[in-house]
């Protein structure tokens, strides 16, 4: 077992313990929702890793391509270091501006962005291809499942959960009905992802029968020299000798 899987099955049961997930039906309107959820941020925030240029237009000599350390901290000429992530672009560049005006006459400056921290997302639980996926703009919940492999047969799409970080970090799990959505494609393009969300398919009722059977009974009896000429499945509701 990885440690990714491992992480992501501490996350979902420390979650699903400390309260219900947050039900979120594809029929009805985002807006009934909690925005600071369910709605992507208006602007793009700084993140450690990501490359900045720094540009002076009256004293060119100050330009610097720079790199947000994993602190999230920035070094420049003549200011101290300063905290970039977390901050949209222009906010940064008001910043700058404040303390290079304690240094330069009237200095005027931009912060683009010129190259992007990878942004991903974890699927995990019944899918085929469970894992970290790069995470484009847009990518609903659906979309990272079929990038992911698509569901096994042991899934329950009804009952998918998305784990996104909320108020001071804290894991807050949207229970989110895949299985309604692909009923409805206009419904799929509602909900999109977020960078370290966290996708997990469950197992159907079904499969966890079947697995309590195939481990538990099963295990037992053959453990005291039973053996027995049936087969069992549930998913039809049929025992055949």
């Amino acid at each position: 077992m990885t440690k990714g899987v491992i992480l992501l099955a501490a996350m979902v049961s420390t979650t699903l313990m400390s309260g219900c997930a947050t039900n979120y039906n594809p029929g009805v309107p985002i807006d009934t929702l909690d925005p600071a959820l369910t709605q992507r941020p208006a602007e793009y925030l700084i993140q450690p890793g990501d490359q900045l240029d720094i540009k002076f237009f009256y004293n060119p000599e100050l330009n610097e391509t720079i790199t947000v350390r994993p602190d999230g901290k920035i070094s420049l000429q003549l200011i101290d270091e300063i905290h970039a992530a977390g901050l949209e672009p222009s906010d940064l560049d008001q910043t700058l501006t404040d303390l290079y005006s304690q240094e330069l006459r009237k200095p005027v400056l931009t912060v683009i962005v010129r190259s992007f921290t990878r942004q991903r997302v974890f699927v995990g639980g019944e899918v085929n291809t469970p894992g970290l996926i790069v995470l484009p703009a847009g990518m609903t919940a659906l979309q990272a499942v079929f990038q992911s492999g698509g569901f096994k047969e042991t899934a329950e799409p009804s009952e998918t959960l998305i784990i996104r970080k909320g108020e001071n970090e804290k894991p807050i799990p949207l229970r989110i009905d895949l299985a309604a959505v692909m009923e409805a494609d206009a419904a799929a393009s509602v909900f999109e992802l977020r960078p370290d969300d966290i996708v997990y398919v469950p197992k159907s009722a079904i499969a966890n029968a079947n697995k309590f059977i195939d481990q538990y009974i099963g295990g037992l009896l053959m453990f005291r020299g039973w053996s027995f000429g049936v087969s069992q499945d549930l998913s039809l509701g049929k025992i055949t000798n």
